[in-house]
């Protein structure tokens, strides 16, 4: 069993916001992948649904997790996003990952 922990995040930008929320995210791409405890960390955008994006982060533990979202770029972005747009986030541990 691993101790590795995911995050899945979607973010749906406002009417009008759809190129701030997308800077705002593009933001966050390198220095959260520079983390001790990042494993991954993947921005996708929704080919059906223009100003949709999926968070996918992937963390060798919990407290890598605890760790990301005490950065400073997690913060900044925490302070942006509501703004920006909606937001739905599970953090998950691993059953069955080949």
């Amino acid at each position: 069993m691993t101790n590795q922990v995911k995050t899945v995040a979607v973010l749906t930008a406002h009417p009008g916001k759809a190129g701030e929320l997308r800077t705002l995210l593009d933001g966050m791409v390198a220095p959260s992948r520079a983390e001790p405890g990042n494993l991954r960390y993947d921005l996708w955008a929704d080919l059906a649904a223009p100003g949709r994006f999926v968070l996918d982060e992937l963390y060798t533990s919990h407290a890598a997790v605890i760790a990301h979202r005490e950065t400073l770029h997690f913060q900044n972005y925490l302070s942006h996003i509501n703004a920006l747009g909606e937001r739905s986030a599970w953090t998950l541990h691993a059953v069955a990952v080949g």
